[in-house]
């Protein structure tokens, strides 16, 4: 990695022109050049500082594919932080469990390195090597830190004579909650582990891949060398060196309350939900409470809390203020490294489905029962629910939000319209069933009104293309498509190599135009594979349909056969979207993010492929269950095929979606 810029290079090339063309250069340019040269002797000096910190770690064996990223293979970098042998690095760099790890000092010894910790919050690693007398990089204290000031990234990859460097300028300071510096200076995943230092050489943080919308294992590695690098502040790490020491895994540090609002510009941390046995509910926050103050930090807005908590580590306590109604609440919380799984409880309605521009209703329709349900006999086809518990119900969301607060076990009263009479009921709500009903009729979809018309919008086969994109998808929108109707949306996420346009259509299109189902086919840029950064491709494409189509929020789901992991990738990175994941052929590599009931999420496998294939899908099926997601196991086709006599099957999984 080169220190000068193209502006650097051209200018010190025009000032070798100008030297060998006339013997005095123009005052100007000569101090220009003065500057430059100044520069890059600053940035040689500080890497020279750092020099003696920074090793090269190779590691032996393991997987060469990790989440549908090639991993690194080669040598990366470390970072002595202790004189008798700890050097602290980026996790990345062992997310292919390699059998043995060697490090690689800056006097060229070679030794055996074990593996003692890990902040899974901060992706780091730390390693123990069996030396004494080493150099550990001074930390640059984070008080001094300033956008604008240079970062220069170091990495002792390929030449152990010298590190290579990269210069940039800090873009940006407390990112991901507060957890990292950003940089613009070019990096790459061998340097992952490799420290950026100032010009004094001392450590402003170490290069990790993060990501701001996921804590996914490889979230981030897609933004490398795009002038968007994070690294964790050496001055943090140096402050929980001693638990990683111990060998102690350092994990993310947990409350136990969520918000109905966590995107930059939310306002007041006003407690939405409060998770069963966590650390919050065991102090005694409620709902509806208010927190205000963190250790003395005014949280004022749900950001802030989340920043201030970003850097907490599960073990830590905190000192939490909360203002309930005209009180003020005070509770010292320890931060849990895990939460019991969420779960919500099961009324066995699915609700009527309310053409848009329909007028107002009172309570949620009931368009069906649900057999085996805890409404099978108590609540009938027709019915309007107009309360749950102590809560007026108006739509069926306010129903949904209301029973998933409710777990399974607990019994709640539902009042009920039926022919004019209200009338209560007492249910005892289950879990969510894992079964698909052998028979769901189809919800009535009207047909368009003559009045109405399409407004240019395409229906049947078609292709279409996002803007700034030269690549197309493809869409199926069924022929009667009615704009005040809202249609479930199929993303069809295709097998490396083949689209299988052609046969996926034929497959559902009768289904498609049965239940109202809009079908979409984006398609790898190299059709051989998916990368991970085209998750971002396919949340446009999404968007794209919403503006288009009239489309039911419920019923959006991601569908991939033996697509290598992608559409559980995009899956769970884009949760607010996709409320429903379809797969096939696939099992799951590395744990989900946790059941969060902000954003409910049902899962469908199908159980193809080859017989080790099934069985890890059947594995993954009941790991999922085990953390509480409603997932559904059904059987598919032996070998590689798609499995098209599911395909009704899985029309009705979609069809129940927005059950409650």
């Amino acid at each position: 990695m080169s220190s000068w810029s193209g502006v650097q290079r051209l200018g010190a090339c025009m000032a070798i022109m100008l030297t060998l063309a006339s013997p005095a250069p123009p005052p100007a340019l000569a101090q220009s050049t003065s500057l430059d040269l100044q520069e890059e002797a600053a940035f040689k000096q500080a890497a020279t500082l750092a020099e003696p910190s920074i090793v090269q770690i190779q590691t032996v064996g393991g997987l060469d594919v990790v989440d549908q990223i090639l991993v690194a293979s080669g040598p990366t970098t470390g970072v002595i932080v202790s004189d008798d042998g700890y050097v602290i690095t980026s996790s990345f760099n062992f997310l292919n469990k390699p059998s043995s790890v060697i490090v690689l000092t800056a006097d060229g010894k070679k030794y055996p390195a074990e593996i003692i910790a890990a902040d899974k919050a901060r992706k780091l690693t730390l390693l123990r090597i069996e030396a004494r007398g080493l150099t550990p990089l001074p930390a640059a204290p984070k008080s001094e830190f300033r956008v604008g000031q240079w970062s220069i990234a170091l990495g002792r990859t390929f030449d152990l004579s010298f590190p290579s460097l990269s210069v940039g300028v800090l873009s940006a300071l407390d990112r991901i909650y507060g957890r990292a510096v950003q940089t613009d200076a070019k990096i790459s995943p061998v340097n992952y582990g490799g420290p950026i230092v100032d010009v004094q050489g001392r450590g402003i943080g170490l290069l990790v891949p993060m990501s701001p919308q996921e804590d996914a294992e490889t979230a981030g590695v897609e933004w490398y060398d795009g002038g968007i690098g994070f690294a964790v502040p050496m001055e943090d790490i140096y402050r929980v060196l001693p638990r990683l020491k111990t060998g102690e895994t350092l994990m993310p540090g947990l409350m136990g309350v969520s918000f109905s609002d966590i995107s930059p510009l939310a306002g007041e941390a006003r407690v939405d939900r409060v998770r069963p046995e966590s650390p919050g509910a065991k102090a005694g926050l409620k709902v509806g409470d208010v927190i205000v103050e963190i250790d003395g930090h005014r949280t004022e807005r749900i950001p802030a809390l989340r920043h201030y908590l970003g850097n907490k580590n599960a073990g830590e306590t905190i000192r939490v203020v909360a203002r309930r109604g005209e009180e003020s609440i005070t509770a010292e919380i320890k931060l849990a490294d895990v939460l019991l799984p969420y779960e919500s409880g099961y009324l066995g309605v699915l609700p009527e489905r309310v053409e848009r521009d329909a007028g107002a209703f009172s309570g949620a329709g009931v368009r069906d029962v649900l057999p085996g349900s805890p409404a099978e006999g108590q609540i009938a086809r027709g019915d309007r629910i107009v309360g749950f518990g102590d809560a007026k119900i108006a739509t069926a969301e306010e129903l949904l939000d209301r029973v998933s607060r409710v777990k399974p076990g607990e019994t709640a009263s539902v009042r009920l319209l039926r022919g004019g009479q209200e009338r209560t009921v007492e249910l005892k709500l289950k879990s969510i069933p894992n079964e698909v009903p052998a028979e769901l009729s189809p919800s009535p979809i009207p047909s368009r009104p003559a009045e109405v018309g399409l407004d240019g919008r395409q229906i049947g086969r078609f292709e279409a293309q996002i803007a700034g994109e030269e690549r197309k998808f493809w869409m199926y929108v069924p022929d009667d498509y009615n704009p005040r109707h809202e249609y479930a949306v199929l993303v069809w996420i295709h097998p490396p190599g083949d689209t299988l346009e052609a046969d996926f259509l034929k497959a559902w299109q009768v289904e498609a135009n049965r239940r109202g189902v809009i079908l979409v086919g984006p398609r790898a840029e190299d059709l051989a594979r998916w990368t991970p950064d085209e998750a971002d491709y396919v949340k446009g494409i999404m968007e794209w349909v919403r503006e288009q189509y009239s489309v039911d929020e419920k019923r959006i789901v991601v569908h991939g056969h033996r697509d290598g992991g992608f559409a559980w990738l995009v899956g769970f990175r884009q949760r607010e979207t996709f409320g429903g994941l379809m797969i096939s052929g696939t099992p799951l590599k590395q744990a989900p993010a946790d059941n969060d009931p902000a954003t409910r999420q049902q899962i469908l496998l199908i159980a193809s492929g080859t017989e080790p294939v099934v069985k890890a899908i059947q594995q993954t099926a009941a790991g999922l269950q085990r953390l509480k997601f409603p997932a559904t196991l059904i059987e598919g086709t032996d070998g590689n095929a798609y499995p098209t006599d599911q395909v009704e099957a899985m029309a009705r999984w979609i069809d129940l979606l927005d059950r409650i």
